[in-house]
């Protein structure tokens, strides 16, 4: 079974910052990212493609966030600009062994532990 090792969180100020990292111990895995607020569903925020040819963003996210992968490190990284107080959230690293790349909770077998990320006004 992979494993998921996720750094990068912290608090930034509105307009502000951060990249989130996520290293897997095996290759060749769709990877990305979720989040949960307090109070709210996790839900979808970035994918890419064991390839890093193929990403999605959820609407709320695409201009401001950039997801992308060092493939030879197995590393996926979430460059977050732009950061609003709604983004302040758990965010948590996922991966699949799919040749579909999803945005669907259920398509991820392999979830990190989660890194808090808290966006002030």
């Amino acid at each position: 079974q992979v494993q998921l090792v996720e750094s990068g969180g912290g608090l930034v100020q509105a307009g502000g910052s951060l990249r989130l990292s996520c290293t897997a111990s095996r290759r060749n895995y769709n990877m990305g990212w979720f989040r949960q607020a307090p109070g709210k569903e996790r839900e979808f925020v970035a994918a890419i493609s064991r390839s890093g040819s193929t990403s999605y963003y959820t609407d709320s996210v695409e201009g401001r966030f950039t997801i992308s992968r060092v493939i030879v490190e197995n590393t996926v990284l979430l460059q977050m600009n732009g950061l609003k107080p709604e983004d302040t959230a758990v965010y948590y690293c996922v991966a699949c062994f799919s040749v579909v790349l999803g945005t669907e909770r259920s398509q991820y077998n392999v979830w990190g532990q989660g890194t808090q990320v808290t966006v002030s006004s």
